[in-house]
């Protein structure tokens, strides 16, 4: 019914995650609620690329967060 990513990298840079998640999202056309969690290094660089995107990703603060947007937008 919708998809949940958690990144939580050390090392991983996460706009780079969050340029493929958008470019993913672009090419396969989701068709259900996305919610993506970031954490980890340049992780505010990452949320700014989701939410910047113009697609129907919701962005996450932290895990619990997540975990209620993604229940909401399963209703």
């Amino acid at each position: 019914k919708g998809i949940s990513i958690n990144i939580c990298g050390g090392t991983v840079r996460c706009y780079n995650i969050a340029q493929e998640v958008v470019y993913s999202e672009k090419e396969i056309n989701i068709d259900v609620p996305l919610v993506v969690r970031l954490a980890g290094t340049n992780f505010k660089e990452g949320k700014k690329i989701l939410d910047n995107s113009g697609l129907k990703l919701i962005s996450a603060e932290n895990l619990d967060d997540a975990a209620k947007k993604i229940v909401e937008a399963i209703k």
